[in-house]
């Protein structure tokens, strides 16, 4: 029980921290596909539109694929790339761009169960190729979930979590930003999962997208090759 405990205690700070800054609320748009080949193999796709006030002042989107291989059981490897793009702030895509990036990142998921809660730590590795020239960064993330509900086909049609990660480069300052995330999830079906949640973002002294308050709403669809026999993890990613 000791890993919940830093988990809470960790939301509880990071928020505290946050939520001292004020800022209008912007919206945090997310369309992920997934198709599943079998209990080792798949691949995604995702699509995200964001806004600084709600719904106006478009300022980012991304697109990005990647595949998936699941090693163990609570072990799955990720690698990805995409298109990153940021506009200037007062406006709908104003121009010019803060910034243009192609993105590479490898990155590993740990899981674990305790109870009816699932722990999960990811590690991303990111080479950035932007308009101002090739960076690394590096991601940690340590989240908490709880499904609830009555089982339904192996899954639950009710999720709450809540997350934190930080983010570092191998140059000064080394910490770039802090993210905290809470989700509420629904899932009227196994292939289909609905959205909705707070995040607030804390950037330290960056060029790509400022610290803001967002609205998150998320469509994932889980695609399945026929006959596979595939359990469901719930496991979204942003």
């Amino acid at each position: 029980m000791r890993i919940i405990y830093f988990a809470t205690l960790l939301a509880y700070f990071s928020i505290s921290s946050t939520f001292a800054q004020s800022g209008a609320l912007g919206s945090w748009n997310i369309l992920n596909v997934k198709y599943t080949f079998n209990d080792k193999i798949s691949v995604l796709g995702e699509a995200q539109l964001r806004s600084l006030l709600f719904y106006d002042d478009f300022h980012y989107y991304e697109f990005k694929g990647g595949f998936d291989y699941k090693a163990l059981k609570n072990l799955k490897l990720t690698l990805g790339a995409g298109s990153y793009q940021t506009y200037k702030q007062g406006g709908n895509f104003v121009v010019p761009k803060n910034n243009h990036e192609f993105r590479i990142w490898p990155q590993v998921i740990l899981s674990q169960n305790i109870g009816a809660f699932i722990i999960e730590q990811r590690y991303r590795a990111e080479f950035r190729y932007t308009s101002d020239g090739y960076r690394n960064r590096y991601r940690y993330r340590l989240g908490i979930a709880y499904p609830f509900g009555k089982d339904i086909k192996g899954f639950k049609p009710f999720q709450v979590s809540a997350s934190n990660e930080l983010f570092f480069t191998n140059k000064e300052p080394y910490f770039e930003r802090n993210r905290v995330l809470f989700t509420f999830n629904y899932k009227p079906s196994k292939a289909t999962t609905l959205q909705i949640g707070y995040l607030q973002q804390f950037d330290y002294k960056i060029n790509d997208e400022t610290g803001r308050d967002f609205l998150q709403i998320g469509y994932f669809l889980e695609l399945f090759r026929k006959q596979s026999t595939i359990t469901d993890t719930n496991s979204k990613d942003n």
